[in-house]
């Protein structure tokens, strides 16, 4: 083939001249002749197409009307109001027109061209519809007034374009599919292009499905105090990628939203109460009576102090110690009234103890040395005894004196 052909070849239009001048008049021709048939059924038509554009447009209007409604600007009254209030005027013209298109008795040709119109304005009007319900969604869950406002708005922005990108490549596959063209190739390339994209940015698309999973999951909120792992603090922000926290050391820390979520996490804001647990040692020389009064004691302390007793009791045998355990709660969750709680209810023990002559035990060792004659050597001095029973402890003593005055070569004497 030579350049020219080659030339000639690239310069042809894909549809030929002659090809659009034949259908754009045989379009005109078949319009021509349904005016002059149908001048009446057309008149009608409109007058009601007329009626039916102007309902849409009352409705659009009332749609800007609920944006101001609704408990807030992030209310859903607002957020399908705005939806509606997006309806373009080319959709309300091809609605009306469809509408009274079976009356008119359109010919093939114009109706063709209405149908084709029509699926156009359908298909990118609701994906315009669909858009604005779903960010309304979100400024939704994120403005509303138990949420504290934070709304992510750095990814707000981010968020409006994968969501106009999805529905806006959806919505012309749809159209082109009307058309007759072979959409496959093209769903294959948005899938390729889907694909490697995810690939290269998974971690931030990992951070922010995990922001939205904390707007509509609320596992927390700003201002929240939460503990994860071995650090917690209070939320300061939430953002498109990572999680700020300030820590009660001072410090700010971050952490990503995917692995914050990825925890377990506890928020203590949104505690009814908080639980105080005290384990009481007591010397192993206590008496029975002491111990089986202490669970009745320990709730009166509990009690006295403004605090809920929960339970109290034997929890074990100690090494050196008999181990009870006491549960009460501090009905305000905050930090420091459950620390005052703790700081109270701990020196009434310590006090009531005192009085009752409960002693605490503390980790004692006992150290024993073996005597020459194979007994054991007390490590403390031996009590001496008095009384009958100093008395009774010298009558064997005194026998045993007696006994050695009658051995010979016993040299004591009476004075001794």
């Amino acid at each position: 083939m030579t350049t020219n052909n080659i030339a000639a070849a690239a310069a042809k239009p894909i549809i030929p001249k002659a090809d659009l001048d034949t259908q754009a008049q045989s379009l005109i021709n078949a319009s021509y002749l349904w005016f002059e048939t149908h001048w009446l059924q057309i008149i009608i038509a409109g007058a009601i197409g007329t009626g039916i554009f102007l309902a849409l447009h009352a409705a659009r209007k009332l749609g800007e009307r609920l944006c101001h409604k609704g408990p807030g600007p992030g209310g859903w009254g607002s957020v399908f109001g705005k939806a509606i209030a997006k309806t373009g005027n080319f959709f309300i013209v091809m609605v009306a027109v469809k509408l009274v298109e079976g009356y008119a008795g359109a010919p093939a040709e114009v109706s063709t061209t209405i149908n084709f119109l029509f699926t156009v304005a359908t298909v990118f009007q609701a994906a315009i519809w669909a858009r604005e319900i779903i960010l309304g969604a979100v400024r939704h869950r994120t403005e509303a007034e138990n949420y504290s406002g934070e709304a992510l708005g750095s990814a707000m922005g981010i968020i409006r374009l994968l969501v106009t990108f999805a529905l806006f490549a959806i919505a012309l596959v749809v159209v082109l599919d009307n058309l007759g063209v072979n959409v496959t190739g093209l769903v294959a390339g948005l899938g390729v292009g889907g694909i490697a994209i995810g690939l290269a940015a998974q971690g931030i698309f990992a951070d922010l499905f995990a922001a939205l999973a904390i707007i509509f999951d609320r596992p927390f909120r700003r201002g929240d105090v939460v503990s994860y792992d071995t650090s917690g603090g209070t939320v300061e922000a939430i953002g498109l990628k990572s999680t700020r926290i300030r820590a009660v050391t001072g410090e700010e820390r971050i952490i990503s939203n995917k692995n914050l979520l990825d925890k377990e996490i506890l928020n203590n804001t949104r505690r009814e109460y908080r639980r105080i647990k005290f384990t009481l040692g007591l010397v192993q020389w206590t008496p029975i009576e002491k111990m089986e009064a202490l669970p009745g004691m320990l709730q009166e302390i509990v009690e006295s102090c403004g605090q809920k007793f929960i339970r109290a009791g034997f929890m074990q045998f100690g090494a050196s110690s008999y181990d009870f355990d006491l549960e009460f709660d501090s009905l305000d969750p905050a930090f420091k009234p459950f620390f005052d709680a703790r700081h109270k209810v701990g020196l009434a023990i310590i006090k009531r103890f005192n009085e009752e002559g409960l002693e605490f035990a503390y980790p004692t060792q006992t150290a024993f040395t073996a005597a020459p004659e194979g007994g054991m050597i007390l490590p403390y001095a031996e009590a001496v005894p008095r009384g009958k029973a100093a008395r009774d402890a010298g009558a064997p003593q005194r026998e045993a004196i007696t006994s050695a005055e009658n051995v010979p070569g016993f040299e004591g004497s009476s004075e001794n």
